[in-house]
């Protein structure tokens, strides 16, 4: 595994009149693996934006190593880097405790009469948007710990991103940052979230947790 950063150009005009929705950004990401288009692969990518210090980044996690060149299309130029994610995933260890950072799509499933698959749709607010993830960290193999304040996580930022479907078809998806501390609690499990995710939407920018020591 992989895990990759560029700086997004927010500079440039052109580029990011061409973000203006998920689905640009998804292709972004696609684009920036073009073994895996030659050879029709269709491999998982996570990635997600992320706001540091008054510039934006894209931040992919992949199992093979993109194409810095394709990753800077919508970058700053020799901004793009990628990180050996195995090294660090070995380095886990059950109890550890580390710092967190998630944005996922909090989502529930409800029944409709006449039909057999629930209607899926959003916690919209911040109390169930909290109890979703809380259930989604016993399910993962971790446990959240509380800081020295006693505040154990928050939600840094809600926002409604659109996504535009073929045929001129605009839907608007949840999406919530999570940050806190945590605590490993099932290695195997939280292995597996790491790598593959949290939630729905995940090709659309949600689901990818990250962590670094706390």
């Amino acid at each position: 595994m992989y895990l990759s950063r560029v700086e997004i150009d927010t500079n440039n005009r052109q580029k990011i009149s061409a973000l203006q929705h998920l689905g640009a950004y998804h292709n972004w990401v696609e684009q920036s693996f073009p073994e895996e288009i030659k050879e029709q692969k269709r491999l998982r990518h996570l990635w997600r934006i992320d706001a540091l210090n008054g510039k934006l980044y894209l931040l992919v996690l992949s199992e093979e190593k993109p194409d810095l060149e394709k990753l800077e299309a919508y970058g700053v130029k020799k901004s793009a880097m990628t990180k050996d994610y195995d090294a660090f995933l070995n380095k886990l260890q059950e109890g550890q405790v580390l710092r967190f950072r998630l944005t996922a799509n909090p989502t529930r499933k409800i029944s409709r009469p006449g039909h057999k698959q629930g209607r899926v749709v959003p916690h919209v607010t911040i109390d169930k948007q909290k109890e979703w993830f809380l259930q989604k960290a016993t399910k993962n193999g971790f446990e959240v710990v509380s800081d020295p304040s006693g505040l154990n996580f928050n939600i840094v930022d809600r926002d409604w991103k659109l996504l535009r479907h073929k045929g001129n078809q605009n839907a608007r998806l949840s999406c919530v940052t999570y940050e806190g501390i945590l605590k490993i609690s099932d290695l195997k499990a939280f292995k597996n979230a790491l790598v593959n995710g949290i939630g729905r939407e995940k090709a659309y920018g949600m689901g990818l947790l990250t962590v670094i020591p706390r």
